[in-house]
């Protein structure tokens, strides 16, 4: 038996662009900005020699039948499992899924790091990353996410693409920012990008807030856009816009995950254990972390 485990760290979009022009699904996904979490996906992958192939794939231990992503990222390494094998895939996660966390991203690069280890593919860090983001792109389930989750950090994406393709730039110290959110339920991030009304809205004041972004990224400025551009898209729920105005009357900004009803701020530590404080008050249950700032590693 041969296995390989990955972790990759969640990510949540503040404001974005959606760039899927040309024929180049590698040059396809997203100009946005966002932040990663400490928070995010393990995945242990199993290889054992069996008389027919069989794949089992488990999410926080439940049996899995429509795993899109982790197998569209499988199929990609059939050409390096040369007998038959049983390959068993153990996704952990610990954000809310299909809730704007990237988990499906995460999955999918955190993944293909493990099976390019456990098969000894001799794949590149990049092109096992790049094979995660076909299969998002292919599956529509995300853009930008497994640029996000392989790198960490909080940053701006300013051309789009796979690793190695797409440029992004971080900040450069992150270690006195946390990370609150409040967790409500999800959104299909495949429906709302299937939706050409929403990727209009979008893309009207997506460009120009990354390009804000790209002059100067700050939490303040990155919370006082994603506020705007979340105004905009208005897919902010009843429920959500009711933390918007509880908080903004402390001076709080939030802002909403892209795509998921979940609110959240990036605050400096201090401002952020006092938001913690401000919305258990209320009877509220938030979720603090801190920045992930190793992006996707072998464990």
């Amino acid at each position: 038996m041969t296995e390989a485990k990955a972790f990759a760290p969640g990510h949540l979009t503040g404001l974005f662009q959606i760039c899927t022009e040309g024929n180049d699904p590698l040059r396809w996904g997203a100009r946005g900005s966002g932040v990663s979490i400490t928070r995010g996906v393990t995945t242990h992958v199993t290889l054992e020699p069996a008389e027919k192939p069989s794949v089992d794939i488990y999410i926080n231990d439940e049996h899995m039948i429509d795993a899109n992503v982790s197998e569209n990222t499988l199929t990609k390494y059939n050409e390096y499992i040369t007998e038959p094998h049983r390959v068993t895939v153990k996704h952990t996660i610990t954000t809310p899924i299909t809730a704007g966390f990237g988990s499906s991203g995460g999955g999918a690069i955190s993944l293909s790091l493990a099976l390019n280890k456990a098969l000894n593919a001799g794949l590149t860090r990049i092109e096992a990353a790049q094979l995660a983001h076909l299969a998002e792109i292919e599956c529509k389930t995300g853009l930008g996410s497994v640029f996000a989750a392989d790198r960490g950090g909080f940053g701006v994406l300013y051309e789009p693409g796979a690793p190695g393709i797409g440029k992004g730039k971080l900040m450069e110290d992150t270690s006195d920012l946390a990370v609150v959110y409040l967790y409500y339920g999800p959104i299909h991030t495949k429906e709302a990008l299937s939706n050409p009304e929403l990727v209009k809205k979008i893309n009207q004041l997506g460009r120009t807030y990354v390009d804000e972004l790209y002059k100067e990224l700050t939490s303040e400025r990155f919370m006082y856009y994603s506020r705007r551009f979340t105004d905009h898209v208005g897919l902010a729920t009843k429920r959500i816009r009711g933390i918007f105005k509880q908080m903004d009357r402390e001076n709080i900004t939030f802002t909403m995950a892209n795509f998921g009803e979940v609110a959240f701020t990036v605050q400096h530590k201090e401002k952020a254990e006092e938001t913690v404080k401000i919305l258990e008050s209320v009877g509220e249950k938030p979720v603090i972390c801190n920045v992930d700032e190793h992006g996707t590693k072998l464990l």
